[in-house]
C-alpha cells in the first residue's frame, strides 16, 4: 500500500494510503473520509477487502501522520484537504464513503456539485455539520481520547481546534449522483427517523441500510455486513 503526503492549500501536510499498485485502475476508485479521531491506517482492512478496486484514505489534519497545526479546523479546511487529495491522487472519477464526521466533510466538499462524485457512501451521520458544546472538548479528551490511548490517532490541539473552529452548517444539499445512507439501529445511532427524512429530500438515487446489532461503530459491531454492503452498492453503481 502507498503511503505519501500532500499539502492542503493553507500548506498542512496531509497523509495518504492508496492501494494503486494492487488496483485494477479500469474499476472507479474509492475515496475514504475517515471520522472525527480516525486515521487512513484504520481502514487498511476496508481497502484490502475492496481490491481489486483503487481506494485512496487521508487522515484529516491533525489526525495521523498528518501535519497538526494550531489553527484552521472548520469545515472549509477540511473540504480543502479532501480537494487536495483527490488533485494528488489524480482522481477523475470516482466514489466516496464517509464515516461520522467524516460525513460532514465529505457533503462539505459535495456541495460544490462536483460531477467527478460516482455515488456517495454515508456512514451514520446526519446532513449537518455540528458546532461542539462548551464541555465538549474537555469531554471528549479526557473520557474517551486519553482512555483510549487514541492520541496517536488525534493530538490534543485538534480537538481544541475542532472545538474553536466548528460552526453549524446545514448540508442538506440536492445530490443526483445514488447516495447509500447506513445506520445503527441501536441507541447510540447518531442517525434518527428525522435524519432519513432528511436524506429522502435530499437524494434522487437514495438507498437505506439499517444495522439492527449495531449503533455508531458499525465497523466494530458487524465488520463483515458492512464491508459487504458497500462492497456490493459500488459494484452496482459501476454497472
Amino acid at each position: 500500500m502507498k503511503s505519501y503526503r500532500t499539502n492542503s492549500s493553507d500548506g498542512v501536510g496531509i497523509h495518504v494510503l492508496d492501494t494503486l499498485d494492487e488496483a485494477d485502475l479500469s474499476i472507479t476508485p474509492l475515496l475514504i473520509c475517515p471520522g472525527l479521531s480516525e486515521t487512513a491506517e484504520e481502514f487498511e482492512a476496508l481497502m484490502e477487502f475492496l481490491l481489486p478496486r483503487r481506494c485512496v484514505a487521508l487522515s484529516f489534519r491533525g489526525r495521523g501522520h498528518s501535519d497538526t497545526p494550531l489553527t484552521g479546523y472548520g469545515l472549509e479546511e477540511h473540504v480543502a484537504d479532501i480537494e487536495k487529495v483527490v488533485q494528488a491522487a489524480g482522481l477523475i472519477q470516482y466514489h466516496m464513503y464517509s464515516h461520522s464526521r467524516g460525513v460532514s466533510y465529505a457533503l462539505g466538499y459535495a456541495r460544490a456539485e462536483n460531477p467527478h462524485i460516482r455515488s456517495l457512501l454515508l456512514d451514520d451521520y446526519p446532513p449537518e455539520h455540528r458546532a461542539m458544546s462548551e464541555a465538549w472538548a474537555e469531554e471528549y479528551l479526557h473520557e474517551y481520547i486519553i482512555p483510549h490511548e487514541r492520541l496517536p490517532h488525534i493530538r490534543q490541539e485538534a480537538v481544541i481546534g475542532i472545538h474553536r473552529d466548528s460552526e453549524y452548517a446545514a448540508l442538506e444539499i440536492m445530490l443526483p449522483q445514488p447516495v447509500l445512507v447506513m445506520h445503527g439501529m441501536l441507541d447510540d445511532s447518531m442517525i434518527t427517523e428525522e435524519d432519513l427524512n432528511r436524506y429522502k429530500l435530499m437524494c434522487a438515487d437514495l438507498t437505506v441500510r439499517p444495522f439492527a446489532h449495531s449503533g455508531h461503530g458499525i465497523r466494530m459491531t458487524e465488520e463483515q455486513g458492512l464491508y459487504e454492503t458497500i462492497r456490493d452498492f459500488l459494484n452496482q453503481c459501476d454497472k
